[in-house]
């Protein structure tokens, strides 16, 4: 025979003081951690330095695996180790000396001799992007000055804002045979020292611009970029080439021909983010990639939840932040077809590479990671 058996609990009336002493501390103790959960989501929600982000598909890694890995970076000799501090970009004058801004406020000058000079001390640690004018001298971006020429005579602020706002985060510049300078704002938000949290928020923040020194005047070429970085002339200077960084892909601005002020896709789906970009003498380009997402980690991009949580925290952003683990470059035509591939996948030698710049036959690597400017013979390609 099948019995049934009822559990019975009494109405709280009915209770024994014994029971409602127990279940009241652990009503109380469910109620107050619950009210702390609500209010620790709410002030990462609401009070996180990120707002409303979207989200975004970073590439898997099986995304390089058309370009295999082969360590050549790890072959760079290291000019001037110990003396440079975060070089992140290197340029060329027409006598063959070199210069880089780095993280302590320098420029420097490295002389074929092997010799490294310190030019010229601008102060603060915010100097990224430099080229070399044909007139002489250095334009220099500064993230909290902006546009700086630098000459034997001193330092001139040529672009601090555009049309009546601050340039905050000016990144890479270029300059044309004219005399005008194209050059990035990677983000009108976020500055340099918590760029990953323009990543984090996925949103389109920065813009390109133009110097015009006629008219000391600077205009807006494009808007609405994805963290813009890299900038690079064609060698007839019919198009620009900029850098989305988080949308891994870089862009072909048209300044000549029937195509003037169009915008279309120079190359996508790369398998790390583009940082500077550099042409080569023979009409290619060279492009810094970044590896934006330490590996197992990417699925943080694809939740927003993820996203505010780690937004809050600098050293979840440093254990997120992939940028230090690896370095690769690579070289594509003026057609956007890649043509070598040159890497340190475990960073070994060589992490984080912001640069790559071609001059005799050989490649010369700028980090923001490293006490030195890398040399790679092309030979090895």
């Amino acid at each position: 025979h099948c019995r049934k058996i009822h559990v019975f609990m009494a109405p709280e009336n009915q209770q024994s003081p014994s029971v409602r002493s127990t279940l009241k501390p652990c009503v109380s103790a469910c109620s107050s951690f619950l009210l702390v959960c609500l209010i620790v989501v709410t002030l990462i929600f609401f009070f996180s330095p990120i707002s409303s982000p979207n989200l975004l598909e970073l590439p898997p890694p099986s995304s390089s695996s058309f370009w295999p890995t082969n360590n050549h970076l790890q072959r760079v000799v290291k000019l001037g180790e110990g003396l440079l501090k975060h070089p992140e970009d290197i340029s060329v004058d027409s006598e063959g000396i070199l210069y880089t801004a780095t993280r302590d406020g320098w420029i420097k000058r490295l002389h074929k001799n092997g010799s490294v000079e310190d030019w010229k001390m601008l102060n603060g640690d915010t100097l990224l992007g430099i080229t070399t004018t044909k007139e002489g001298g250095l334009i220099v971006c500064d993230t909290d000055k902006g546009l700086l020429k630098v000459t034997e005579d001193g330092v001139t602020v040529l672009a601090s804002h555009v049309n009546g706002s601050k340039i905050r985060f000016a990144d890479d510049v270029i300059e044309g045979s004219d005399g005008s300078l194209y050059f990035s704002v990677a983000s009108t938000k976020f500055g340099l020292h918590n760029w990953y949290l323009d990543l984090l928020e996925a949103k389109p923040y920065g813009k390109l611009l133009k110097y015009d020194p006629l008219l000391n005047e600077t205009s807006i070429l494009l808007e609405d970029l994805a963290f813009a970085n890299g900038v690079a002339l064609s060698r007839d200077e019919d198009y620009l080439v900029v850098c989305e960084t988080w949308k891994f892909r870089c862009l072909k601005h048209w300044l000549k021909g029937e195509t003037k002020g169009k915008t279309e896709i120079f190359i996508d789906n790369l398998p790390g983010g583009p940082d500077n970009i550099n042409l080569a003498p023979d009409g290619s380009f060279w492009i810094a990639l970044l590896q934006l997402a330490s590996p197992g980690w990417e699925f943080i991009h694809t939740s927003k939840a993820s996203k505010y949580l780690v937004a809050r925290s600098q050293k979840l952003i440093m254990l997120v932040n992939g940028v230090f683990k690896k370095a690769t470059v690579i070289n594509v035509d003026s057609d956007g077809k890649v043509l070598k591939k040159f890497d340190d996948h475990t960073g070994k030698v060589m992490s984080l590479v912001t640069s790559a710049l071609e001059f005799e036959d050989h490649l010369y690597l700028g980090s923001l990671n490293t006490n030195f400017i890398g040399k790679l013979p092309l030979t090895v390609g």
